[in-house]
């Protein structure tokens, strides 16, 4: 049935209260002398509505025989949801909501010749909604005809949306430059919803509804780490809110601006144990750099400018509850020019170093024989001047684990990544090396910088600065302008230096070292050598890669040789699932960004890598990417367990327990899902399916089955 038909002849039929409607049938016409609500109340009224006040339309609501006598159903025209009934007297139309607590009408039924609301038992007219005596609260009631063609209804032409709080608040956040929000709408945040569909009309923002909230944020989190813009991850009261907190710490950890938006329960039983009331200002309390819940009154457009540039200016995580009666109050002012923006709101943060810490600086450098340079995920913006800084003093550069890539492996003084996810190039140079120069490095304890040795640091953050220990040099300054001060005061003294040859030497060694693990066949799966070596050899040059947490992020971090690739992970987290739903948010970094012309990111690979354990965790969302045509290509090494626990419990002398898992066939299940899906059981099946996975338009996953111990 069609539930939105206009009247096809609107010349021949009312269309403004008090025309002549005498000619067309009125459902439940055999009503000459209507019952009276009151009068009797196992009688309900039958008494026809009037024709709406003002301008009003006929629409198509049913076909005649689509309705039986006695049944209720529910139907809507254009955005209103009606209560359409039939009994013996004819067909009645109510608005769909119980006045009582807005029960959907159009789920009840009919006892007694009353309609019931399912929620409640409250009884009402189904001609014309009147309740029994004593009661006078009552849905709204529409006349109702019949036609040859259908039974149609005479509703009130709509007026024209009002801009509520939710729309200035919208309208504020894609000023600052939001143009994605991953979410899932519900019934706490649908006005904010709709004004996210309004924008999304307007083509200033792109929603994507994921299946689980975790996978919002974790990419939103992504986008963050990639980009150093904003995207928002969007839930509902309760448990989908506490659903983003561990996305959501994975970007406070990792340093990475995220806006969460919560939708909240009416404010009017918030705090009395209603139906997902929860207090989510405690609940995000420690994770929210910012967080602040939207009142009637409230300055809506400053708290979300607030909001904006707290993550931004923080690399921190901003959140914003919104109650669910005021995300459609009236916005306050005629326009958007109430709504907010960053004009005047921030500064160049290219903070040069103060010059006695440049002196200082240039001190040390100068004092080394065998200086080397570590650079972190905080260097991502300066890499290019750093790499300049490390060719102008002959430094041999090494990363740390999630500033993997920053620095192609194929340049003279690449070295790989230090630590124990790292290569034996790095952290023989660690052990050579007489002084340590680092970008954008925080020295957690998995990277292993030797903390004996004359150290220059160089953060944006105060206190990032000789976090853990005491370090020779701190250095307050964007890392991209202080590597080119340095730089500068090295160049005229740059001579060629041994460092590229000793790099050489030492990758020769490792090469040979993978090269024979690659050999390696217990005949239990593929080995991780084998498969990061074709990785190496196929993925892209300037794909984005996001790697999840276990065995094979190890294996990436020791066998993986990037020669350009972007590459993201859960760093101090460190949260098995990251990879699957951070790939979307970086697929969403290489769209064309609603209101933004052009990407540093646009139509580039995306490739995310797991292990069966971490893939499991937000599997469905590979649906999401189907429905948005997301072109990921997922590689999953599949050995069925929780290999990186596995390893820890013996390490630790203990039985492995508990680690095994029971997995479908994930090739097979992403053809469900309508991605494509390969299953690889041998070495030589690899190139062939990695090759076709990452030429696929769309989602793609490569499921590779591997051996547990060979990693």
């Amino acid at each position: 049935m069609s539930n939105t038909t206009q009247d096809p002849n609107p010349s021949e039929k009312p269309s403004v209260a008090g025309s002549d409607a005498a000619t067309p049938s009125v459902a439940g016409s055999d009503a000459a002398t209507p019952s009276v609500a009151g009068s009797d109340a196992a009688t309900p009224s039958v008494a026809v509505p009037t024709l709406p006040d003002g301008a009003f339309a006929w629409h198509r609501l049913i076909g005649v025989d689509e309705l039986d006598v006695g049944r209720v159903t529910a139907v809507t025209v254009e955005r209103e949801s009606l209560c359409v009934t039939r009994t013996d007297t004819g067909f009645g139309c109510l608005a769909n909501a119980c006045p009582h607590q807005g029960g959907p009408l159009g789920e009840g039924s009919i006892e007694g010749g009353w309609l019931r609301c399912p929620w409640h038992g409250y009884d009402y007219s189904p001609s014309n909604g009147k309740p029994p005596p004593p009661f006078d609260d009552a849905p709204a009631a529409y006349r109702t005809e019949v036609r040859p063609d259908g039974v149609y209804v005479a509703l009130p032409v709509s007026a024209t949306r009002t801009r509520t709080v939710s729309d200035q608040l919208v309208e504020t956040m894609t000023a600052w430059g939001v143009g994605w929000v991953f979410g899932m709408v519900g019934h706490s945040n649908l006005g904010f919803a709709d004004a996210l569909r309004e924008a999304e009309a307007r083509g200033s923002l792109q929603f994507i509804g994921v299946r689980h909230e975790g996978a919002a944020s974790f990419a939103a989190t992504a986008y963050g780490k990639l980009t150093g813009n904003l995207a928002a991850c969007f839930a509902i009261a309760g448990p989908g809110s506490t659903n983003l907190l561990t996305g959501l710490y994975d970007a406070k950890m990792d340093r990475a601006p995220v806006l969460a938006l919560s939708g909240q329960v009416p404010s009017s039983v918030r705090g009395r144990g209603a139906f997902q009331d929860t207090d989510l200002s405690a609940a995000f309390a420690d994770v929210a750099r910012y967080s602040q819940t939207v009142q009637a009154g409230s300055d809506a457009a400053e708290l979300m400018n607030l909001a904006c540039k707290t993550a931004l200016v923080e690399c921190d995580v901003a959140h914003l509850v919104l109650p669910d009666e005021v995300q459609v109050l009236p916005a306050p002012g005629g326009g958007r020019s109430d709504a907010g923006s960053p004009q005047g709101r921030t500064g160049d943060r290219a903070v040069s170093p103060a010059a006695s810490a440049l002196d200082a600086a240039i001190d040390v450098l100068s004092g080394a024989a065998r200086p080397m340079i570590i650079v972190g995920h905080g260097a991502r913006s300066g890499i290019d001047d750093i790499v300049a800084l490390a060719e102008a003093i002959d430094a041999p550069v090494a990363t740390t684990f999630k500033g993997k890539g920053l620095i192609a492996d194929q340049h003279p003084l690449a070295c790989g990544v230090l630590g124990r996810s790292g290569t034996p190039i790095a952290s023989w140079f660690m052990n050579e090396a007489d002084a340590l120069m680092t970008f954008g490095v925080s020295f957690a304890n998995h990277t292993g910088i030797a903390s004996y040795k004359p150290i220059v640091q160089v953060d944006f953050d105060p206190m990032a600065l000789g976090r853990f220990h005491a370090v020779t040099v701190p250095m307050l300054a964007d890392v991209g302008v202080a590597a080119r001060a340095l730089a500068e005061a090295f160049h005229s003294r740059a001579v060629p230096g041994t460092a590229p040859a000793e790099v050489a030497a030492r990758w020769d060694i490792w090469r040979a070292e993978k090269q024979s693990r690659r050999d390696d066949d217990r005949g239990s799966g593929m080995n991780s050598a084998v498969v990061f070596e074709a990785l190496s050899r196929l993925v892209p040059a300037d794909a984005i890669m996001t790697v999840d947490v276990g065995n094979h992020a190890y294996s990436f971090g020791r066998y993986f040789e990037p020669c350009g690739q972007t590459v993201l992970m859960s760093g101090y987290l460190g949260s098995i699932g990251f990879a699957f739903p951070a790939a979307m948010g970086c697929w969403a970094a290489t769209q064309r960004a609603p209101g933004v012309d052009g990407s540093p990111w646009a139509e580039r690979s995306v490739v995310s890598v797991s292990g069966d354990g971490g893939f499991g965790q937000y599997a469905m969302e590979l649906t999401t990417a189907v429905k948005y045509g997301m072109n990921i290509t997922h590689v999953l090494l599949n050995n069925g367990e929780l290999g990186k626990i596995s390893k820890e419990q013996r390490a630790a002398e203990l039985d492995v327990w508990q680690t095994s898992l029971h997995n479908p066939g994930f090739a097979s299940f992403a053809q469900l899902c309508g991605a494509m899906g390969r299953e690889v059981t041998s070495a030589d099946e690899l190139d062939s399916a990695l090759s076709d996975a990452l030429a696929h338009r769309g989602p793609a996953l490569v499921e590779v089955m591997t051996d547990p111990l060979l990693v």
